[in-house]
């Protein structure tokens, strides 16, 4: 029986270290319930491990009017399609860069694809990776952390 609890306890402890190799971020567009107004609860899962060790959170502010769409998810996952990165990447918030490269080539009248990117009034990057899930609302992450203890510790009370 003691054996039984040790390999349970020794798989749990290797599968947290080998998850805690990148960070994890949420990933979730202005479609997804509670993204735009950020609710956990309501989106129902507690994120994803980014696919680079390197990765940080991003949360993508973008404004038109009054309309105001928010995209959640890992840089990485940006940089195969975005060219409007700010080169500082640091923590906090950023005005988005402008590529005058882009769509320099294309001739194109149809203006709903929007090939340069100019839709949108305002675009906003904030950029955060001192803490995971960072890029949620702060209740939620400290909520999250008072939670996963609680998990923890009743996890270790069935255990022993």
């Amino acid at each position: 029986m003691y054996k039984m609890k040790l390999y349970v306890v020794s798989f749990v402890l290797l599968s947290i270290f080998n998850q805690s190799l990148a960070i994890w971020c949420y990933q979730c567009t202005a479609a997804t319930p509670g993204c735009v107004e950020f609710n956990w609860r309501a989106m129902g899962y507690l994120g994803n491990p980014c696919p680079d060790a390197e990765d940080i959170c991003v949360k993508l502010i973008e404004r038109k009017g009054a309309q105001e769409v928010i995209t959640r998810d890992c840089l990485s996952n940006f940089r195969a399609f975005r060219t409007d990165i700010p080169a500082d990447t640091y923590e906090g918030c950023r005005p988005a860069a402008k590529d005058v490269n882009l769509a320099n080539y294309v001739n194109n009248s149809i203006k709903e694809l929007d090939v340069k990117r100019d839709w949108y009034d305002e675009t906003t990057w904030c950029f955060c990776f001192l803490d995971h899930r960072c890029n949620g609302a702060s209740v939620a992450g400290a909520s999250m952390a008072l939670l996963m203890l609680y998990g923890m510790l009743v996890f270790s009370r069935l255990l022993f």
